[in-house]
């Protein structure tokens, strides 16, 4: 690999943990402990621990694809898709908006497949990686929407 390749890959995982900065900034907190929450709902040691492997995975992937095919329409949407995933966070424990977050996963999620599927044209490898982070988001969906439902927010 060359310096460009490697700043390349630097680049990727200063993006994907950018992402997720907003999970520090946007803490849980009592607000979230005081929700009614599904029975099924992962430990909270879990999420950090899971979300931080997801993002590596998503550095990775970004990064395959860019080396085999540069700033593609695929990398469009792959960067749109990080923009969701950070907005998340600041939707359902930022401005407590159970709804609207909500609507960012149906919409993070739908062009995270379209990146796999995009990917998988580029660099098959680049799209199996995101895979994982398909189905935790799916999880996530049905997480915020079992919670959203429990507590009988209005959407939005």
């Amino acid at each position: 690999m060359n310096s460009t390749s490697w700043l390349g890959l630097i680049g990727f995982v200063v993006a994907a943990f950018a992402a997720a900065s907003t999970g520090a900034m946007f803490k849980p907190g009592a607000w979230y402990e005081a929700l009614a929450k599904p029975s099924w709902q992962p430990a909270n040691w879990v999420f950090p621990v899971v979300w931080s492997v997801l993002y590596c995975l998503i550095a990775v992937s970004g990064w395959l694809a860019w080396r085999a095919a540069g700033w593609s329409p695929a990398l469009k949407i792959y960067a749109v898709q990080l923009v969701l995933n950070a907005a998340w966070t600041v939707i359902f424990f930022g401005l407590h908006r159970i709804g609207f977050a909500m609507v960012d996963l149906a919409v993070l999620w739908c062009l995270i497949l379209v990146t796999v599927v995009m990917f998988y044209r580029i660099e098959p490898l680049a799209a199996w990686l995101l895979v994982p982070y398909l189905a935790w988001v799916t999880v996530a969906a049905c997480l915020n929407f079992s919670i959203w439902r429990l507590n009988a927010a209005p959407v939005g």
